[in-house]
């Protein structure tokens, strides 16, 4: 028994300091086993902060939560609000709990023994926003109006909040209206401005509201409008606008945000660093890190992951075990974090030696962790090792595999040129493969020539994704590489019939701090006519040494002269091209790009490192190419 939680006690109050005290829900049902044996929990005070602890703190348990309250003869209201609260704002995804929370207002409501108050209204309202119940929510603003609280600030907020994730947005914007608005007897509007800079909550609301619901454009505009603007604004759209893949905005709101005077937070970090990690953008994730390291933002383990993760998709992976090692606190997700950046690097014994440090220190692997260090296995073709981690998730760990560690396996079976092995993973499968899978599969049948099997993989995926452009370039493309053009020209057909297009290549570079972005043939640069001076003197230099295009790797059927000129300007060289016009001799180049990176390129760009003495990093759709004094970190298996 824990000498600091227990102490002899002749009233319950006097136990609020130990409950206070303990660290975990087992130290608390400790302190609860020992007020139900004294019966102090008949205190309503006592009872009211055990559920408390246990509903609302970082140790949370809303399941024990529920079964302290229902144990409570006649709970308090501060007891009602407590549970309602924690059932609305639990973190599980399905809308059991919030529906759960309605139900228990209903009860209180219906019981009458206790008034619902300001501080229960909030809650009540999340659950129905939360779980899209409209006819429930404007009921809910019955009493509220009848409970004399719809003028509370923190009440209407939340009706506003309803409205707005129930999709009644005239109903919302009256609210609003009412509410940063004023009206003279004769009915005509009055502003009052510090009525309106004071709802900055509500201005908030709105922009919140219509970023949930993907009106980006709606949202921009009420930001702009509003009159003062809090960290909490800028961070709704900066969160906003990464969580649904508009990464350059997300930056580009940063930048105005530092140009004003609001500081980010901790919140602010931690929102736009996927932004950083999905365009590459190493400058500027690295002075987001120096900004929280000046500032005093703790970089705790959810910081520090997210920090790791960056450095890694920004090409450092030597930055990204920097952070690593440095953290103080080191759980599941930092582990996986690491291991997941030294796969995409390629350093697949590393990510193994770091997987098998996380278990001796005690740290147990996640399904997530899996999915890397399979991931690590596939990159350099360690079949028996990944096959091995695979049991060993399933049998030992007793972990269930996700689709996710299916398509790994798939992978690394198909990339080795196990393609029956691979193709019965699929077949065999517990769960329905997703086009993800397929795609896998049908790559695999491409890189290794089995244009049979490929063909049935790509007619499964154009069923499965009728519209979506990879199985039809996959199966146009295993024909080409045979030289039937007749069948190409019926693929090439059927994609324009059906209004099909292929994702253009595109590659961008930041210098500077400023991303430039480049697709196949482009132009449109402002320094166009020097990016084609040099590619042209890149191409000398290549010729110089012996090096031609590989033109088979234009699937498309056209003259020598019109499949080299292809070659020369697909998007990454044009990138390589800017950077070496742009940045002084030895400066690493770091580029991305949104495919795979094709043969011809890669065998460029080990020369091109070589020739220009330059060390050039990619990042290709699916890993890291580190290529360097002319030859590739891959060793040229990708």
């Amino acid at each position: 028994m824990n000498s600091t939680i227990y102490k002899p006690a002749t009233h319950p109050s006097s136990l609020f300091p130990q409950i206070k005290l303990c660290k975990t829900i087992k130290d608390l049902k400790q302190v609860h086993a020992h007020m139900i044996k004294t019966a102090q929990m008949h205190d309503p005070l006592a009872a009211a902060e055990v559920l408390r602890f246990c509903a609302l703190s970082n140790q949370r348990d809303v399941e024990y939560a529920s079964k302290v309250f229902d144990q409570m003869p006649q709970p308090n209201c501060f007891s009602w609000n407590t549970i309602i609260r924690a059932l609305a704002e639990s973190d599980d995804d399905d809308d059991d709990e919030p529906l759960e929370a309605l139900l228990l207002f209903c009860r209180m409501a219906c019981d009458g023994f206790v008034e619902p108050n300001q501080f229960t209204f909030p809650s009540v309202l999340k659950a129905c926003a939360r779980t899209a119940r409209l006819e429930e929510g404007k009921q809910v603003h019955g009493l509220v109006v009848k409970y004399g609280l719809d003028s509370d600030e923190f009440v209407v907020s939340n009706l506003v909040r309803m409205y707005m994730m129930c999709g009644v947005l005239e109903d919302a914007h009256v609210l609003f209206l009412r509410n940063v608005i004023e009206f003279d007897n004769g009915g005509e509007v009055v502003r009052n401005k510090r009525r309106e800079e004071g709802n900055v909550v509500l201005w908030n609301v709105m922009v919140n509201g219509y970023v949930r619901l993907g009106k980006f454009s709606a949202a921009r505009e009420w930001f702009d409008r509003m009159p003062q603007r809090s960290v909490v604004s800028w961070n709704v759209m900066i969160s906003g606008y990464a969580q649904n893949g508009l990464f350059k905005e997300a930056i580009e709101m940063f930048r105005e945000m530092q140009m004003g005077d609001v500081c980010p937070n901790y919140v602010t970090i931690i929102s736009v660093l996927p932004a950083i990690s999905r365009l590459g953008a190493l400058e500027l994730g690295k002075w987001v890190h120096l900004f929280a390291e000046k500032n005093g933002i703790k970089i705790d383990d959810v910081l520090g992951s997210a920090l790791v993760d960056m450095y890694s998709k920004c090409g450092s992976i030597e930055k990204a075990l920097q952070v690593f090692d440095r953290l103080p606190k080191k759980n599941t997700i930092t582990w996986s974090a690491i291991i997941s950046g030294l796969a995409m690097h390629g350093q697949a014994n590393d990510a193994i030696d770091y997987f098998s440090r996380m278990e001796r220190a005690g740290v147990t692997p996640s399904d997530v962790t899996y999915i890397g260090v399979l991931s690590a296995c596939s990159h350099v073709g360690l079949v028996d090792e990944g096959q091995s981690f695979f049991n060993h998730m399933v049998k030992v760990v007793g972990l269930e595999p996700r689709i996710e560690h299916y398509g790994c396996m798939v992978d690394l079976l198909g990339r080795a040129g196990h393609l029956e092995e691979a193709e019965k993973v699929v077949l065999n499968m517990p769960i329905k493969p997703d086009d993800v899978i397929w795609k896998a599969l049908v790559g695999a049948c491409k890189m290794h020539g089995n244009i049979e099997m490929g063909k049935r993989v790509a007619e499964i995926l154009m069923d499965m994704a009728p519209h979506d452009s990879g199985s039809y370039v996959a199966l146009s493309n295993m024909y080409a590489s045979s030289e039937n053009w007749e069948a190409v020209t019926e693929v090439r057909l059927m994609m324009r019939e059906m209004d099909i297009r292929k994702d253009p290549g595109c590659s961008w570079i930041e210098l500077d701090g400023v991303i430039h972005e480049f697709l196949v043939e482009d132009e449109s640069h402002p320094r166009a006519k020097e990016i084609h001076s040099m590619l042209e003197e890149i191409s000398k230099q290549l010729r110089l040494i012996g090096y031609w295009p590989d033109t088979a790797q234009v699937l498309l059927k056209m003259d020598e002269e019109e499949k080299e000129s292809a070659l020369h300007y697909h998007s990454e060289k044009i990138a390589v091209a800017f950077g070496l016009i742009s940045t002084s001799p030895h400066t690493p180049l770091r580029i991305v790009k949104n495919l795979r990176i094709c043969e011809d390129c890669h065998s460029s760009m080990k020369l091109i490192s070589k020739i220009y003495k330059r060390k050039i990093i990619v990042r290709d759709r699916k890993r890291f190419h580190h290529f360097e004094h002319g030859s590739c970190s891959c060793k040229d298996y990708w």
